[in-house]
């Protein structure tokens, strides 16, 4: 008895506890964001899964499958060439709404998205919302949509 309690001690040890997954959850958006404000696209595309879906307020609306993050930056360039929009960031808040279940999370966080449009300055408030898979030991972004507020 005193055996299998041990084992079943370890066991819980070894278990990432529910807080560190939200946490890590928030470090993979958190390094998505960072990536697309350095305009490394690749780097951002790699935190999504080959399922991935994105939903955005420009057209075509809806990037999915195995190049949809990377399929979606180069259409949001195409767009913002046409639009005269340049230096493009964002910045998340505090999440409005986190959850872990098993292997799926789902985020929502206040988002501001700046950029300069014909050389004068926008800000667009909005809502960035994720869902996403723990592959292994790393959560990755099998969805994402931004909704301006």
């Amino acid at each position: 008895m005193r055996t299998a309690i041990l084992f079943l001690a370890g066991l819980l040890a070894a278990t990432p506890a529910f807080a560190d997954d939200k946490s890590d959850v928030l470090a993979t958006v958190k390094a998505y964001v960072d990536d697309f404000n350095k305009g490394d696209t690749a780097a951002a595309s790699a935190l999504c899964t080959g399922q991935a879906v994105v939903i955005d307020d420009f057209a075509p609306h809806i990037w999915q499958g195995a190049t949809a993050c990377a399929d979606w930056a180069a259409a949001l360039e195409a767009f913002a060439k046409t639009q005269g929009i340049t230096d493009p960031k964002v910045a998340t808040g505090k999440p409005k709404a986190l959850s872990t279940t098993g292997d799926r999370a789902y985020a929502v966080l206040p988002a501001k998205y700046t950029y300069k449009q014909h050389g004068k300055p926008v800000n667009e408030p909005g809502l960035f919302t994720f869902s996403m898979q723990k592959l292994d030991t790393a959560w990755r972004i099998t969805g994402w949509s931004w909704a301006s507020e």
